[in-house]
């Protein structure tokens, strides 16, 4: 690890040097910190591989170079947009008529956003990697597959919106539609995280709207256990909120695994000693999980005798409004400056 992070760094280093315009450096940025297949993305999967002691002093080296390559980085973009005013000025007269132009203030991410660039680079860190399906899915997929055939009841636990003309395409319920996606498409073993966009025809208050987002996750081999399931699980909670988070897993039905959990972390605004927000119970409810169920993997061509796996679902809105102790989830759909502009 230490070698790679030293030609890592010598390589940036020298090939930033050789940079002579901005499109030449969004592709060294790229090639280094692109989420999908940059150098130390990769060297982050490898993390998982090493000794718990080990992972942990690797993971600090790692992050230390990160930082410093990218203050190299924001050096060079700075750089480049001097000289870009630079050369704006020697080509623009002043016009001393113009009135006075206030700054223009830069955006910045949505919370959602931030909370889900967090999540990927923990689940990289693991070996999984990140993908995404389309929200527009047909009914096979968000439900058949899913182990959910028509007339189930299970169906009324998430009323949809359908096409009209085409009752068998929805607007997806829940990122758990790419399983069965995924395992045709990649194959098996398969460690993948979903994030994204979620519909339900709801009635909205604080705690439900009709537009939210989710992150799927699914593990497929053939030593797959419970157990790994609750390790990956309490790394999430206790890499969001804290090492103190304690988490607990409850039996619950879901279709698609069984056995099926339910998860609760201790209330973070409370810590879990009992609010409004979590109920005054301390706990708050922020996954559900479990095995993958035989026919989920029956669909997806794979041979239930050989393999197994487990899935989950994090409600990633409901992940966003405990980080940041937000209280009603219709302001991260609203599109108010006055709530933005916290984050």
């Amino acid at each position: 690890m230490n070698k790679q992070l030293e030609k890592i760094k010598k390589d940036f280093e020298s090939e930033i040097k050789k940079v002579s315009d901005v499109l030449a450096l969004d592709v060294l940025e790229q090639k280094f910190f692109s989420r999908k297949s940059g150098e130390f993305t990769e060297l982050m999967k490898e993390l998982k591989d090493l000794a718990d002691d080990k992972r942990k002093e690797a993971g600090m080296m790692l992050n230390t170079v990160k930082s410093e390559l990218e203050s190299l980085l924001q050096n060079k973009k700075s750089e480049f947009e001097l000289l870009a005013v630079g050369e704006l000025a020697k080509t623009e007269a002043i016009d001393v008529t113009q009135p006075y132009l206030a700054s223009v203030q830069k955006g910045h991410l949505h919370p959602n956003t931030l909370i889900q660039n967090q999540l990927e680079d923990l689940f990289a860190s693991m070996g999984f990697m990140s993908y995404d399906g389309p929200e527009l899915e047909s009914d096979y997929y968000n439900f058949t597959a899913l182990n959910v055939p028509p007339q189930h009841p299970a169906r009324d636990m998430q009323d949809t919106f359908y096409v009209k003309g085409h009752s068998d395409w929805v607007m997806r319920t829940q990122t758990s539609s790419f399983q069965v996606r995924a395992m045709q498409k990649f194959g098996v073993p398969l460690k993948l995280i979903v994030p994204g966009r979620v519909f339900r025809n709801e009635s909205t208050d604080p705690r439900h709207e009709h537009t939210f987002y989710q992150l799927e996750g699914i593990v497929v081999g053939k030593d797959v256990t419970f157990g790994d399931m609750k390790g990956v699980l309490e790394t999430v909670a206790k890499g969001l909120y804290g090492e103190d988070t304690q988490m607990r897993l409850r039996p619950k039905f879901y279709p698609f695994v069984e056995p099926g959990v339910n998860g609760e972390i201790t209330c973070s605004l409370c810590k879990g000693k009992g609010c409004r927000v979590c109920k005054y119970t301390g706990w708050m409810e922020i996954f559900g999980a479990g095995m993958v169920h035989r026919n989920v993997l029956k669909e997806a061509g794979v041979n239930h005798e050989e393999y197994q796996g487990f899935a989950f679902g994090f409600g990633l809105s409901r992940l966003v409004m405990l980080k940041y102790g937000i209280e009603d989830v219709r302001h991260l759909q609203s599109g108010d400056l006055r709530f933005l502009q916290q984050f």
